[in-house]
């Protein structure tokens, strides 16, 4: 049935009628929202709702929320608040319109509805979902440049959750070389979360989008977020893995991916890293081991185009590097690594390293100075790391 009503166009009235049922049924009760969609259109099941008969025609499991359906008609404006959020440039995608993304579709729970600012993803052209861990590293920052960048610049569309660390980063890196990313949120799309992101909030509106199948208005809370992880990876035709703990939300989108039959690629670290545990046990269960984003492009698009792509991209124009000094200061950075170190581990390896002491006074000071060069980082606590220029 849904397949047939791919071909048919969805009035604007009619719309407002499917975001009453989201909003009073709620985004989350997809089996009662499917079973609505035997009983006829939106606007039918308001008439039912409004003459009380809604719930003799759906089995005792749905009875009740039938029930907050036909307690919400004389409640709801249907056209005012649809009115509403649309002037504010928000739209409304139901899963019966030929314009609602052809991959999300695809998936057995797609959103009954997708709320969306900007554009949604076109169907042209490659999808992959950059994620990895809130709290990464410095070196998880840069392969995020790395990966955002190449992709876009290869003209593949970056699809993640704008959250803080790895997927904001790469999101970032993919509109700055002036690709389209999407994020995903799990919250209504007028909100920004985190707030933190508030530019790359503003730069997704306008260089790609974002979209949630949450009302507008809906606040962030936490049981929203693994959800939304499914259209993360519902959007995407694979899902690359920077850094992830070995538990860890990233995984659940993982997970969700090889349920939707998407491919997934981790990017290798060191064994005693804990942001590259999930990575590597990834990679030890058979997810496809990238170690740069040419090797990814070579993947997504084939060896040949991908080769060529990685050669001429536009993350060319957004290189990180790292920074050589001489001296004294060099050798303190060359020692730094790329996870915050305490300031007696740094001087037990500048020892290790350089077979001379340095004293804490004159370690802790020159550490400020790489700091305040911008060649390290302060993590707090009297922990310092080395930071990638860009």
């Amino acid at each position: 049935m849904k397949e047939e009503q791919k071909a048919k166009t969805v009035t604007e009235e009619e719309k407002a009628y499917i975001h009453w049922l989201v909003q009073t049924a709620g985004a989350g009760s997809r089996g009662f929202l499917r079973a609505l969609d035997t009983l006829g259109t939106p606007r039918e099941i308001y008439a039912m709702a409004a003459s009380g008969k809604l719930a003799g025609k759906l089995t005792e499991r749905f009875r009740r929320k039938a029930a907050l359906l036909s307690e919400s008609c004389g409640q709801f404006d249907v056209q005012g608040e649809y009115a509403g959020f649309t002037e504010r440039g928000i739209r409304l995608v139901s899963d019966s319109e030929a314009s609602y993304p052809k991959r999300l579709a695809g998936i057995p729970d797609r959103p009954y509805a997708l709320y969306y600012v900007g554009a949604l993803p076109p169907e042209d052209r490659p999808a992959v979902a950059l994620i990895g861990a809130r709290d990464c590293t410095e070196y998880g920052r840069y392969m995020a440049r790395q990966f955002g960048a190449a992709l876009a610049g290869a003209g593949v569309q970056v699809i993640s959750g704008m959250a803080r660390g790895i997927d904001g980063v790469g999101q970032e890196s993919a509109l700055r070389v002036g690709g389209y990313s999407m994020g995903v949120l799990g919250c209504g799309v007028d909100i920004c979360y985190p707030r933190e992101n508030g530019e790359l909030y503003e730069a997704l509106l306008t260089g790609g989008g974002v979209c949630s199948e949450y009302p507008p208005g809906m606040e962030p809370r936490a049981l929203l977020f693994p959800p939304r992880n499914r259209i993360i990876s519902g959007l995407s035709d694979a899902v690359m893995v920077i850094e992830a703990r070995e538990k860890s939300g990233t995984l659940i989108t993982v997970d969700m991916a090889l349920e939707q039959g998407r491919e997934v690629y981790a990017l290798p670290g060191r064994a005693t890293d804990p942001l590259s545990g999930g990575c590597n046990r990834l990679i030890r269960q058979g997810a496809g081991l990238v170690s740069s984003p040419e090797e990814l492009l070579e993947e997504i698009l084939g060896p040949e185009e991908g080769r060529a792509a990685g050669a001429g991209g536009r993350g060319k124009d957004i290189q990180t590097t790292l920074v050589f000094l001489e001296g004294p200061a060099g050798e303190l950075l060359s020692v730094l690594d790329f996870n915050p170190l305490p300031v007696q581990e740094i001087q037990r390896k500048y020892l290790e390293k350089y077979g001379k002491t340095i004293g804490f006074s004159e370690l802790y000071q020159a550490l400020l100075e790489l700091c305040a060069q911008g060649h390290a980082g302060q993590a707090g606590g009297g922990y310092f790391m080395r930071i990638l220029k860009q």
